[in-house]
C-alpha cells in the first residue's frame, strides 16, 4: 500500500512528521538515556555487581509473589512452605551483605524504567 504525502505541500508524510523530534527534543532524550546507565568507568566490576543485584531482587520478589499465590491456592504443604521461607530469608540476607559490601541502598537498585516508572 503506497502512503501519500499530506497537503501541507512540505512532501512529509502525516505519521513520520508526528514522530519529528526537535533537536531540544532529542536531546533530552539522551540525557535521560544517560541518566538511567551510570556507568563508572573507573569501577565498572561495581557496576555489574549493582546490576546482578537488582536483577536477584527483582527475581527474589517474583518469587516471593508466586509463593504467595501458591500459598493462597494450598498447593504448598506445610514443610515446603517452611523451606521457602527459609530460603527466602537467607537470600534477603545474602543480598544485604552484599549491598553493605559494596556500599548500595535499596534506592540505588531501584532503576528507573523511563515512563514506566521505578522498577520496585
Amino acid at each position: 500500500m503506497k502512503r501519500q504525502p499530506d497537503n501541507t505541500g512540505n512532501g512529509t508524510f502525516p505519521q513520520e512528521s508526528r514522530n519529528v523530534l526537535t533537536p531540544e527534543q532529542r536531546l533530552e532524550e539522551i540525557e535521560i538515556e544517560l541518566n538511567r546507565f551510570d556507568a563508572d568507568a573507573a569501577d565498572p566490576g561495581r557496576d555489574l555487581v549493582k546490576l546482578v543485584l537488582t536483577l536477584v531482587e527483582l527475581i527474589r520478589r517474583l518469587m516471593e509473589r508466586q509463593a504467595i499465590r501458591r500459598m493462597e491456592g494450598d498447593s504448598l504443604t506445610d514443610a515446603q512452605i517452611e523451606r521457602m521461607g527459609i530460603a527466602f530469608q537467607k537470600m534477603e540476607v545474602t543480598v544485604e551483605e552484599l549491598k553493605n559490601r559494596f556500599g548500595f541502598c535499596d534506592n540505588d537498585l531501584n532503576i528507573d524504567l523511563g515512563p514506566l516508572g521505578k522498577l520496585f
